[in-house]
């Protein structure tokens, strides 16, 4: 009868093996259960931005868009028919008042100076003959020694004669007018642009401009407004002497065309006389200083100014305001970041902001963003909401 042996070794892995099994089944059942959990806990509460409302003073900022042009457009013309014997001017360089420009040939007005001169000088001398013989035969007449025929013939010579000299005299003064305008000199202090004729060119008063100075510093900014803001700003400043009071209180920031703010302000110059009819809106003029004409005209910019205060104003972004039919209404989350949809009344429009006059409160927070999510009686998670740097600012009054 032979003896039975046990294998120990066998035995311990196949227990290994099973607690092994049953801890896998353990971890799979315990994550089971966590799923399950997180499916019953349910997805978070949707994130809205929040802002605060509470009176506030607000100032109205408008914001146009301007074209810079020279203070002062000088057009160089030629006044005379000529050749154009020199050009002496830098293009594009700063000029003063009477430097030369151009130079017309001047010989065929030196020569129309001289005959002009010469016949001067002739019909002065018959007019020294001529008052002589008035002077003798009034003598004469008063001895009765020649007759009243004889006498009116030299008074009317002499009287001839003196209007002859007049018209000499005028004479020498146009040929020297003309001789003058030979030498084309700068009318005022500016900016000389390209010449549109050169050396050579037969140039006139019908050939059009030799080319143009433009007094740059102060420089001009062209702004149109609307009907709508023009009569709007009427209507706000009905006495003439206030509203002329008022704008030179104004001060204007200038946005170049790169998004830069220029370092100077600007002040208002002029309104135009009368509304465009074929726009319907009305021009006036912002001055800016140019120094070292770092301003060119042509250029396209933007001026900025602060209107007016608007007193204790609760205003909201224009995008937390829903319009539905005619009526506006806003998402406002209590304490409990409960949402309550609320009609509203709305005032003024500054900037991307909107006034509201009746339906809100000082402390209603209003959603701004995330208002589809912002359902009645739903829970958000609120935050609060930063608004840009520009917000009050009236872009959207330029396409009225």
């Amino acid at each position: 009868m032979h003896a039975r042996h046990f294998d120990f070794g066998s035995d311990n892995k196949t227990m290994k093996r099973l607690a092994f099994v049953s801890a896998i089944m353990f971890v799979a059942l315990l994550l089971a259960g966590c799923g399950r959990k997180a499916q019953q806990a349910g997805p978070p509460p949707p994130e809205v931005l929040v802002t605060t409302v509470k009176p506030e003073d607000v100032p109205r900022v408008l914001e146009r868009v301007a074209t810079l042009d020279g203070f002062i457009n000088a057009n160089i013309n030629a006044q005379v028919l000529g050749y154009i014997i020199s050009r002496d001017y830098k293009e594009g360089s700063v000029v003063k008042k009477g430097d030369l420009l151009f130079q017309i040939d001047p010989r065929p007005f030196q020569a129309a100076a001289a005959q002009a001169r010469g016949a001067l000088a002739r019909d002065k001398a018959n007019q020294v003959k001529a008052d002589a013989d008035e002077k003798r035969a009034l003598d004469l007449f008063k001895k009765k020694v020649i007759s009243d025929q004889e006498r009116d013939t030299a008074i009317a010579a002499a009287g001839s004669s003196r209007a002859n000299v007049e018209a000499d005299e005028a004479a020498v003064q146009q040929a020297e007018l003309n001789l003058g305008y030979t030498k084309v000199t700068a009318p005022i202090d500016g900016m000389a642009g390209f010449a549109n004729s050169q050396v050579g060119d037969l140039v006139g008063p019908t050939t059009g401009s030799l080319t143009t100075v433009s007094q740059i510093d102060p420089i001009k900014a062209v702004v149109s407004a609307g009907e709508g803001p023009f009569t709007d700003f009427v209507s706000r400043h009905p006495d003439a002497t206030e509203r002329n009071e008022y704008v030179k209180t104004l001060n204007f920031d200038l946005i170049l065309g790169n998004g830069e703010l220029y370092q100077h302000k600007g002040k208002f110059y002029a309104l135009d006389r009368s509304l465009d009819p074929k726009t319907g809106s009305i021009r006036y003029y912002v001055t800016f200083p140019n120094p070292g004409n770092i301003l060119r005209p042509g250029q396209f910019g933007k001026v900025r100014f602060v209107a007016d205060m608007k007193k204790g104003a609760m205003v909201i972004p224009q995008e937390a305001v829903t319009e539905l039919q005619g009526n506006f209404q806003v998402a406002v989350v209590d304490q409990d970041n409960k949402v309550s949809i609320r009609p509203v009344k709305m005032g003024e429009r500054i900037g991307a902001m909107w006034e509201i006059t009746e339906g809100l409160k000082p402390g209603d927070r209003v959603v701004v963003q995330g208002v589809q999510k912002a359902r009645e009686g739903s829970i958000v998670a609120a935050k609060d909401w930063t608004p840009p740097p520009d917000a009050l600012v009236s872009k959207a009054d330029q396409a009225k």
